[in-house]
Parts: structure tokens; C-alpha cells; sequence
């Protein structure tokens, strides 16, 4: 009969721990005070940890970020999937999807516009990396979804149209000036969106 090691069990729940901590110690200090100016030590000192602890979680400041951002932004489609099934109307329902995830990225300039570049440009075989589009992908199901609900587009092509709902969603948040607001992004998220998503005839 085997049995069951504590030990194994403490690891984890030590591990959990930690990654707790320089969840919410990262969070905090990025939210205070954007990405460029937080160090890794700092996270650290506030994570009660050592830096070399640190680094077996995320190897870069950016990884860290990742780590940090995917948890507010899966909430956020979380949210923009649950407005969406209200929506009477297929533009609707994507903008309905694509706001919480535009409020996201704005709610710190430095972070969002960090967060995309390491999504974009980042280490692709990372962890927190792979969650990052992980989300995109998800994101692209849900589209997909409403589009075929509302059937403005032939089933087999709703998740090519999701995808371009998603490059134009990356393309405006990231180029979208830091003097810009929430809703004017959402705008002209919706103009460039209006084109795409039509009523089928």
C-alpha cells in the first residue's frame, strides 16, 4: 500500500503560496507605478521572497507582467462574454465582448501597452506567455460564437471574421495614443468593426 507524501503536498501548497504573493506584490507595485519603473527587487521585497525565487517563477520584468495581466484579463472576457449574450445585435454583441478588454488594457497606459508587446513580440515557449494568447484564442471563440448566434456570416468562415475582430482590436489598442480615452478607442474600435460585421442578406 503506498502511501500518500505530506511532503509532496507542503511543496505545493508553499509553491501556491509564494506564487500568491508575487501575484498580488506585482499587481500592486505595476498598478502604482507602471511597468518601467519597478524592479524586480522590489517585487521581491514586497513578495517577502528572494529575487532567485523570483526568477523560478518569471525569468523578465515582462514575464511577471504577463503573469499579472492574464489574471485581469480573463476576467474581463469573462465579463465582456457574459454582457454579450444580452446583446440584440452581432456588433453589439462584439463590442459587448471587446470593452471590458479595451478598459483592461487602458486602466494603466505603460502596463497595457507592455502587456501587448510581450504577447506579441515575447518568448513564445513561456508559460505566461502561452496564457496570454491563450486568452486571444479564447477571446476569438467567443466572437465566433456570437457571430454564428446571429449568423452574419457563414458558419465555416465565423472564426476567420473573429480573428480579424481580433487583429483590429491589437492594432487600436496598440496604436491608440495615451491622450486617448476608453471610449474614444471603443469608437473607433466599433467604425473599423461596423465594416466587417453585417447583417447577411
Amino acid at each position: 500500500m503506498t502511501v500518500p507524501s505530506t511532503g509532496a503536498g507542503r511543496r505545493e501548497r508553499n509553491k501556491q503560496d509564494k506564487l500568491a504573493r508575487i501575484t498580488a506584490a506585482a499587481s500592486a507595485l505595476f498598478a502604482e507605478r507602471g511597468v518601467d519603473e519597478v524592479t524586480t527587487q522590489q517585487i521581491a521585497d514586497a513578495a517577502d521572497i528572494g529575487t532567485g525565487t523570483l526568477f523560478l517563477y518569471a525569468k523578465t520584468k515582462g514575464e511577471l507582467l504577463l503573469m499579472v495581466q492574464n489574471h485581469h484579463y480573463k476576467a474581463a472576457l469573462e465579463r465582456g462574454t457574459r454582457l454579450a449574450a444580452e446583446s440584440d445585435t452581432a456588433l453589439d454583441a462584439v463590442m459587448a465582448i471587446t470593452a471590458p478588454i479595451i478598459e483592461c488594457n487602458r486602466a494603466q497606459f505603460d502596463n497595457g501597452r507592455t502587456y501587448l508587446r510581450e504577447m506579441a513580440f515575447g518568448d513564445h515557449t513561456e508559460e505566461n506567455h502561452a496564457a496570454a494568447l491563450a486568452i486571444v484564442g479564447d477571446t476569438e471563440i467567443a466572437v465566433s460564437g456570437q457571430l454564428k448566434r446571429f449568423a452574419v456570416t457563414p458558419e465555416a468562415e465565423a472564426m476567420n471574421l473573429a480573428r480579424v475582430v481580433s487583429a483590429v482590436l491589437f492594432l487600436t489598442m496598440a496604436t491608440s495614443p495615451k491622450t486617448q480615452t476608453v471610449s474614444e478607442i471603443m469608437a473607433a474600435t466599433e467604425q473599423q468593426l461596423r465594416a466587417a460585421i453585417r447583417p447577411r442578406r
